[in-house]
């Protein structure tokens, strides 16, 4: 039997498993090739209580502590983080429609600047315009760092054989800064050459604007900035498609 063309999953762990196993269902062989790694900070109390939680990720939910109360309402950049958000214990959430532009739309439209500050949970350097644009609007917004965000040091083992295979066929961008980082790691590696055979699949515009510059075989952005449109984007394999040893490549 043909082995599945490859597609490179950059999502953090420990998302990308969910993602890889998405990818699979339609078709693709997933190869994990995280370009960020993530890790919470010790937490710290909030200094004053607040009307409501924002999280831009799951991986800000996953890094609160136990001081933030479980009560508290909380809104989510969307659903794949709101998910997150229930699953630990949070009652009342609400999910937006994946960016921070639509968070901030949600918030501005729901909630009351009178009615108390916001916390806003983020990754280190991450949320800047997101509090910028609430505070414009009349908010408190009081924004805690609640995890990290390093350049993973080099590619897995098995994406680096698939690379230089050339089976790679397409690659899943779902941030501005880990497409970034990926391509650093893929420069690093000398695979250059290999892009002009992938196709990159890029969660927003912001996404794809972050992998301009480079001779891919071509760019699709998901018409929304959901994981579930991102894989519409990517699609099944072609008809026929095969690995470039099963093509003789």
């Amino acid at each position: 039997m043909p082995i599945p063309p490859a597609v490179l999953v950059t999502r953090p762990a420990p998302g990308d498993a969910a993602s890889a196993r998405a990818v699979e269902a339609l078709g693709w062989r997933a190869i994990a090739a995280p370009a960020l790694e993530l890790a919470p900070l010790p937490p710290t109390p909030w200094p004053r209580a607040a009307q409501a939680l924002l999280v831009t990720s799951a991986a800000a939910v996953r890094a609160l502590g136990a001081e933030v109360p479980r009560g508290l309402p909380v809104h989510a950049v969307g659903e794949a983080t709101a998910a997150a958000a229930r699953a630990a214990g949070f009652s009342e959430v609400m999910a937006a429609g994946g960016d921070a532009e639509a968070l901030a739309c949600q918030v501005v439209a729901v909630l009351d600047p009178k009615a108390g500050p916001l916390w806003l949970a983020v990754g280190r350097g991450y949320g800047l315009d997101l509090a910028q644009t609430l505070r414009a609007a009349g908010f408190a917004v009081l924004r805690r760092v609640v995890y990290a965000a390093t350049t993973a040091r080099s590619l897995p083992e098995p994406a680096r054989q698939a690379l230089a295979a050339g089976e790679v066929r397409a690659a899943l961008f779902t941030s501005p800064r880990g497409a970034e980082a990926i391509l650093g790691l893929l420069r690093q590696g000398g695979y250059g050459p290999a892009l002009s055979r992938i196709e990159a699949v890029a969660i927003s515009p912001r996404v794809a604007l972050s992998l301009s510059g480079v001779a891919w075989r071509g760019v699709r952005v998901a018409t929304l900035p959901t994981e579930a449109s991102l894989l519409s984007a990517l699609g099944p394999p072609p008809t026929g498609s095969a690995s470039a040893n099963d093509a003789g490549q």
